[in-house]
């Protein structure tokens, strides 16, 4: 979003994100930390798998959330835009490295990955489309 939020909708979706992202740093924490020391199976490893996803989830809704609240279009538009582009640039990056994956020999792409990826992207083509617009 932006550095320096001028307004409040910026405000509460960075804060939003802030908290999502030390449930998630915990979560991840706590999973591996169980995982390396206890080795459960079953259940219980199952719900400690998914459990640092929850927070993703969390992120998710808050872009809802932001969409909504956000009352200048055009940051609206470039957030949208910015999650199309990310988007499409994902989907062929994962296509293509599952093509790679299936005739040739390749690292394995670990699913959990592209979600960052993703927002990686969103960063990338928001700066771009920023200085498109400038």
């Amino acid at each position: 979003m932006i550095c320096f939020p001028k307004n409040d909708a910026v405000r509460r979706y960075n804060l939003r994100i802030l908290v999502a992202m030390i449930f998630y740093i915990a979560f991840l924490v706590a999973a591996v930390w169980t995982f390396s020391h206890h080795h459960p199976t079953g259940l219980p490893a199952y719900g400690l798998a998914i459990l640092p996803a929850i927070p993703v989830v969390g992120i998710v809704v808050n872009i809802g959330f932001y969409l909504t609240e956000e009352k200048d279009e055009f940051l609206r538009n470039l957030l949208v835009q910015s999650m199309i582009w990310s988007l499409g640039v994902t989907l062929t990056i994962t296509t293509v490295w599952g093509f790679l994956e299936l005739f040739v020999p390749v690292a394995h792409l670990q699913l959990y990955l592209i979600f960052p990826l993703f927002w990686f992207l969103v960063g990338v083509s928001g700066w771009l489309l920023r200085m498109r617009y400038r």
